[in-house]
Protein backbone atom coordinates (compact mmCIF):
# COMPACT_ATOMS: atom_id res chain seq x y z
CA UNK A 1 0.00 0.00 0.00
CA UNK A 2 1.38 3.29 -0.99
CA UNK A 3 1.84 6.06 1.64
CA UNK A 4 1.12 9.71 0.91
CA UNK A 5 4.41 11.87 1.28
CA UNK A 6 3.27 14.68 3.54
CA UNK A 7 6.46 16.83 2.79
CA UNK A 8 5.49 16.48 -0.68
CA UNK A 9 2.32 17.82 -0.12
CA UNK A 10 3.11 20.77 1.96
CA UNK A 11 5.50 21.74 -0.69
CA UNK A 12 2.32 21.20 -2.96
CA UNK A 13 0.30 23.48 -0.63
CA UNK A 14 2.48 26.36 -0.31
CA UNK A 15 2.76 26.72 -4.45
CA UNK A 16 -0.61 26.56 -4.72
CA UNK A 17 -1.16 29.68 -2.24
CA UNK A 18 2.06 31.68 -3.33
CA UNK A 19 0.97 31.52 -6.41
CA UNK A 20 4.54 31.26 -7.38
CA UNK A 21 7.30 28.58 -7.30
CA UNK A 22 9.84 31.36 -6.79
CA UNK A 23 7.84 32.73 -3.87
CA UNK A 24 7.37 29.56 -2.32
CA UNK A 25 10.73 28.19 -2.17
CA UNK A 26 11.73 31.69 -0.71
CA UNK A 27 9.06 30.86 1.84
CA UNK A 28 10.33 27.55 2.73
CA UNK A 29 14.38 28.49 2.16
CA UNK A 30 14.85 25.86 -0.58
CA UNK A 31 15.94 26.29 -4.08
CA UNK A 32 12.94 26.55 -6.89
CA UNK A 33 14.42 23.83 -8.38
CA UNK A 34 14.62 21.43 -5.43
CA UNK A 35 10.67 22.63 -4.75
CA UNK A 36 9.91 21.52 -8.33
CA UNK A 37 11.44 18.29 -7.89
CA UNK A 38 9.52 17.22 -4.74
CA UNK A 39 6.28 18.62 -6.40
CA UNK A 40 7.08 16.45 -9.53
CA UNK A 41 7.69 13.48 -7.15
CA UNK A 42 4.19 13.90 -5.62
CA UNK A 43 2.51 14.22 -9.32
CA UNK A 44 4.22 11.16 -10.01
CA UNK A 45 3.09 9.56 -7.12
CA UNK A 46 -0.46 10.60 -7.93
CA UNK A 47 -0.67 9.86 -11.75
CA UNK A 48 -1.65 13.40 -12.03
CA UNK A 49 -0.63 16.84 -13.07
CA UNK A 50 -0.63 19.27 -10.22
CA UNK A 51 0.03 22.63 -12.24
CA UNK A 52 -0.02 23.77 -15.72
CA UNK A 53 2.51 26.47 -16.89
CA UNK A 54 0.95 29.10 -18.67
CA UNK A 55 3.72 31.68 -19.78
CA UNK A 56 5.29 32.67 -16.36
CA UNK A 57 2.63 31.88 -14.09
CA UNK A 58 1.10 28.60 -12.94
CA UNK A 59 -2.44 27.54 -12.66
CA UNK A 60 -3.97 24.40 -10.93
CA UNK A 61 -5.36 21.57 -13.11
CA UNK A 62 -8.64 20.08 -12.22
CA UNK A 63 -6.59 17.64 -10.16
CA UNK A 64 -4.35 20.25 -8.36
CA UNK A 65 -7.67 21.92 -7.05
CA UNK A 66 -8.98 18.35 -5.77
CA UNK A 67 -5.52 18.07 -4.07
CA UNK A 68 -5.25 21.86 -2.78
CA UNK A 69 -9.17 21.11 -1.33
CA UNK A 70 -7.78 17.85 0.28
CA UNK A 71 -4.55 19.90 1.58
CA UNK A 72 -6.14 22.39 3.24
CA UNK A 73 -8.57 20.20 5.50
CA UNK A 74 -5.47 18.09 6.02
CA UNK A 75 -3.17 20.87 7.08
CA UNK A 76 -5.58 23.09 9.20
CA UNK A 77 -6.93 19.90 11.20
CA UNK A 78 -2.51 19.69 11.76
CA UNK A 79 -2.85 22.87 13.09
CA UNK A 80 -5.56 22.32 15.38
CA UNK A 81 -4.15 19.10 16.54
CA UNK A 82 -1.22 21.03 17.56
CA UNK A 83 -3.07 23.81 19.06
CA UNK A 84 -5.14 21.66 21.28
CA UNK A 85 -2.07 19.88 23.15
CA UNK A 86 -0.34 22.84 23.19
CA UNK A 87 -0.17 23.69 27.22
CA UNK A 88 -1.09 20.26 27.90
CA UNK A 89 2.12 18.91 29.14
CA UNK A 90 1.77 17.42 32.41
CA UNK A 91 3.00 20.62 34.48
CA UNK A 92 2.02 23.00 31.95
CA UNK A 93 -1.52 25.14 32.43
CA UNK A 94 -3.69 24.85 30.11
CA UNK A 95 -4.70 28.01 27.63
CA UNK A 96 -7.82 29.86 26.66
CA UNK A 97 -7.33 32.46 23.64
CA UNK A 98 -10.22 34.68 23.67
CA UNK A 99 -11.38 36.82 21.13
CA UNK A 100 -13.22 40.36 22.07
CA UNK A 101 -14.45 42.79 19.89
CA UNK A 102 -13.12 46.71 21.12
CA UNK A 103 -16.86 47.62 21.66
CA UNK A 104 -17.81 44.52 23.94
CA UNK A 105 -18.12 45.50 27.45
CA UNK A 106 -15.50 44.93 29.74
CA UNK A 107 -18.04 43.88 32.64
CA UNK A 108 -19.66 41.20 30.19
CA UNK A 109 -16.31 39.68 29.49
CA UNK A 110 -15.38 39.28 33.24
CA UNK A 111 -18.75 37.56 34.12
CA UNK A 112 -18.74 34.88 31.24
CA UNK A 113 -14.63 34.16 31.81
CA UNK A 114 -15.19 34.22 35.72
CA UNK A 115 -14.62 30.41 36.17
CA UNK A 116 -11.39 30.14 34.36
CA UNK A 117 -9.73 33.38 36.39
CA UNK A 118 -7.54 33.49 38.94
CA UNK A 119 -7.27 29.44 38.52
CA UNK A 120 -3.72 28.25 39.40
CA UNK A 121 -3.99 25.41 36.37
CA UNK A 122 -5.56 27.73 33.85
CA UNK A 123 -4.12 30.99 31.64
CA UNK A 124 -6.23 32.84 30.27
CA UNK A 125 -5.17 35.00 26.76
CA UNK A 126 -7.73 37.75 26.01
CA UNK A 127 -6.98 39.50 22.09
CA UNK A 128 -8.72 42.86 21.62
CA UNK A 129 -9.19 43.61 17.66
CA UNK A 130 -11.84 44.03 14.91
CA UNK A 131 -14.56 41.45 14.22
CA UNK A 132 -13.27 40.22 10.93
CA UNK A 133 -9.99 40.32 12.38
CA UNK A 134 -10.68 38.05 15.22
CA UNK A 135 -12.46 35.59 13.00
CA UNK A 136 -9.62 35.33 10.65
CA UNK A 137 -7.42 34.47 14.14
CA UNK A 138 -10.14 31.81 15.07
CA UNK A 139 -10.04 30.35 11.31
CA UNK A 140 -6.68 30.02 11.56
CA UNK A 141 -6.75 28.53 15.16
CA UNK A 142 -4.85 31.18 16.39
CA UNK A 143 -8.31 31.90 19.00
CA UNK A 144 -10.55 29.56 20.42
CA UNK A 145 -13.32 31.96 21.21
CA UNK A 146 -14.74 35.00 19.55
CA UNK A 147 -16.89 37.29 21.82
CA UNK A 148 -19.03 39.73 20.10
CA UNK A 149 -21.72 41.84 19.96
CA UNK A 150 -23.15 39.72 16.46
CA UNK A 151 -23.27 36.96 15.02
CA UNK A 152 -20.76 35.36 12.49
CA UNK A 153 -22.28 35.33 8.72
CA UNK A 154 -22.65 31.81 7.23
CA UNK A 155 -19.95 30.96 5.12
CA UNK A 156 -20.00 28.01 2.96
CA UNK A 157 -16.17 27.88 3.81
CA UNK A 158 -16.11 28.02 7.51
CA UNK A 159 -18.90 26.11 9.86
CA UNK A 160 -19.43 29.00 12.37
CA UNK A 161 -21.10 28.43 15.54
CA UNK A 162 -22.75 31.82 16.81
CA UNK A 163 -24.38 31.51 20.26
CA UNK A 164 -26.28 34.55 21.60
CA UNK A 165 -25.59 34.99 25.10
CA UNK A 166 -27.69 37.17 26.61
CA UNK A 167 -29.18 40.95 24.91
CA UNK A 168 -29.90 43.99 27.21
CA UNK A 169 -31.93 47.00 26.24
CA UNK A 170 -29.36 50.30 26.12
CA UNK A 171 -30.22 52.89 28.35
CA UNK A 172 -29.37 57.05 28.17
CA UNK A 173 -27.17 56.93 31.49
CA UNK A 174 -25.48 59.70 33.44
CA UNK A 175 -25.00 60.94 37.08
CA UNK A 176 -28.28 61.38 38.98
CA UNK A 177 -28.23 65.43 39.97
CA UNK A 178 -27.84 66.05 35.78
CA UNK A 179 -31.73 65.48 35.94
CA UNK A 180 -33.48 65.81 38.91
CA UNK A 181 -37.09 65.70 36.89
CA UNK A 182 -38.02 62.67 35.00
CA UNK A 183 -36.34 62.36 31.34
CA UNK A 184 -39.08 63.01 29.19
CA UNK A 185 -37.69 61.29 25.66
CA UNK A 186 -37.44 63.25 22.85
CA UNK A 187 -37.90 66.73 24.22
CA UNK A 188 -34.89 66.69 26.81
CA UNK A 189 -32.32 65.60 24.72
CA UNK A 190 -32.53 69.31 23.34
CA UNK A 191 -31.43 70.64 26.97
CA UNK A 192 -28.87 67.85 27.52
CA UNK A 193 -25.67 66.53 26.35
CA UNK A 194 -25.38 62.99 25.35
CA UNK A 195 -22.15 60.66 24.38
CA UNK A 196 -23.05 57.62 21.69
CA UNK A 197 -21.08 54.91 20.27
CA UNK A 198 -19.97 55.22 16.46
CA UNK A 199 -22.05 54.85 13.71
CA UNK A 200 -20.73 51.26 12.97
CA UNK A 201 -22.19 50.65 16.08
CA UNK A 202 -25.60 48.49 16.14
CA UNK A 203 -27.45 50.23 19.02
CA UNK A 204 -26.20 53.55 17.26
CA UNK A 205 -27.81 52.50 14.15
CA UNK A 206 -31.18 51.91 15.38
CA UNK A 207 -31.33 55.05 17.96
CA UNK A 208 -30.23 57.39 15.20
CA UNK A 209 -33.80 55.70 13.35
CA UNK A 210 -35.50 56.39 16.99
CA UNK A 211 -34.46 59.88 16.53
CA UNK A 212 -35.27 60.50 12.63
CA UNK A 213 -38.82 59.10 13.63
CA UNK A 214 -39.12 61.35 16.69
CA UNK A 215 -37.69 64.30 14.02
CA UNK A 216 -34.72 65.00 16.65
CA UNK A 217 -31.55 65.95 16.04
CA UNK A 218 -29.76 66.38 18.93
CA UNK A 219 -25.85 67.83 19.26
CA UNK A 220 -23.86 64.64 19.88
CA UNK A 221 -20.97 65.85 22.40
CA UNK A 222 -19.06 62.24 21.50
CA UNK A 223 -19.26 59.32 19.28
CA UNK A 224 -16.79 56.68 20.92
CA UNK A 225 -16.72 53.18 20.28
CA UNK A 226 -15.40 51.88 23.42
CA UNK A 227 -17.46 51.18 25.92
CA UNK A 228 -15.03 51.12 28.78
CA UNK A 229 -14.50 54.63 27.48
CA UNK A 230 -18.27 55.58 27.52
CA UNK A 231 -18.76 54.36 30.87
CA UNK A 232 -15.96 56.65 31.59
CA UNK A 233 -17.92 59.80 29.93
CA UNK A 234 -20.96 58.80 31.53
CA UNK A 235 -18.83 59.15 35.25
CA UNK A 236 -17.37 62.62 34.84
CA UNK A 237 -21.10 63.71 35.02
CA UNK A 238 -21.48 66.38 32.28
CA UNK A 239 -23.72 63.93 29.74
CA UNK A 240 -25.36 61.28 29.54
CA UNK A 241 -24.08 58.15 27.79
CA UNK A 242 -26.26 55.61 25.56
CA UNK A 243 -25.03 52.44 26.73
CA UNK A 244 -26.00 48.80 27.96
CA UNK A 245 -26.91 48.60 31.89
CA UNK A 246 -24.37 46.22 32.27
CA UNK A 247 -21.51 48.96 30.84
CA UNK A 248 -22.05 50.38 34.07
CA UNK A 249 -23.51 47.94 36.50
CA UNK A 250 -20.97 48.47 39.49
CA UNK A 251 -22.08 52.61 39.37
CA UNK A 252 -25.81 51.68 38.94
CA UNK A 253 -25.58 49.66 41.83
CA UNK A 254 -23.66 52.35 43.70
CA UNK A 255 -25.77 54.82 42.89
CA UNK A 256 -22.98 56.96 41.52
CA UNK A 257 -25.08 56.65 38.05
CA UNK A 258 -28.78 56.41 37.32
CA UNK A 259 -30.82 55.19 34.37
CA UNK A 260 -32.45 58.30 33.24
CA UNK A 261 -34.28 56.44 29.75
CA UNK A 262 -34.61 53.21 28.89
CA UNK A 263 -34.87 51.99 25.10
CA UNK A 264 -36.70 48.03 25.50
CA UNK A 265 -36.83 48.07 21.57
CA UNK A 266 -32.61 48.94 20.91
CA UNK A 267 -30.49 45.83 22.24
CA UNK A 268 -27.60 45.35 22.59
CA UNK A 269 -26.69 41.56 22.11
CA UNK A 270 -23.78 39.05 23.30
CA UNK A 271 -22.51 36.17 21.08
CA UNK A 272 -20.27 33.73 21.71
CA UNK A 273 -18.73 32.61 18.27
CA UNK A 274 -16.68 29.30 17.81
CA UNK A 275 -15.58 26.97 15.22
CA UNK A 276 -16.91 23.32 14.70
CA UNK A 277 -13.66 21.42 15.68
CA UNK A 278 -12.76 17.87 16.11
CA UNK A 279 -10.69 19.31 18.84
CA UNK A 280 -12.55 22.56 20.70
CA UNK A 281 -10.82 23.27 23.72
CA UNK A 282 -11.58 21.97 27.01
CA UNK A 283 -12.16 25.07 28.79
CA UNK A 284 -14.79 26.27 26.59
CA UNK A 285 -17.37 23.03 28.62
CA UNK A 286 -16.17 25.42 31.83
CA UNK A 287 -18.16 28.60 30.87
CA UNK A 288 -21.63 28.87 30.48
CA UNK A 289 -22.76 29.68 26.37
CA UNK A 290 -26.20 29.25 27.38
CA UNK A 291 -28.13 32.48 26.72
CA UNK A 292 -28.37 34.26 30.19
CA UNK A 293 -30.32 37.32 31.95
CA UNK A 294 -28.01 40.63 32.29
Amino acid sequence: MAFLNYHHLRYFWMIANEGSLTRAARRLNVSPSSLSVQVKALEEQLGQALFERHGRSLQLTEAGRIALGYADALFKLGDEFLSTLEGLRPAARQTLRVGAVSTLSRNFQIELLRPLLGRADVEVIIQSATFLELLSRLRDHRLDIVLANQPAMHDQDEDWQSTLIAEQSVSLIGAPALKRRKFRFPRDLANIAVAVPGRGSGIRNAFDKLLESEDVRPAFVAEIDDMAMLRLIAREGFCLALVPPVVVIDELSSGSLKEHCTFPHIKEAFYAITRRRQFPSPLLKTLDLHRRKL
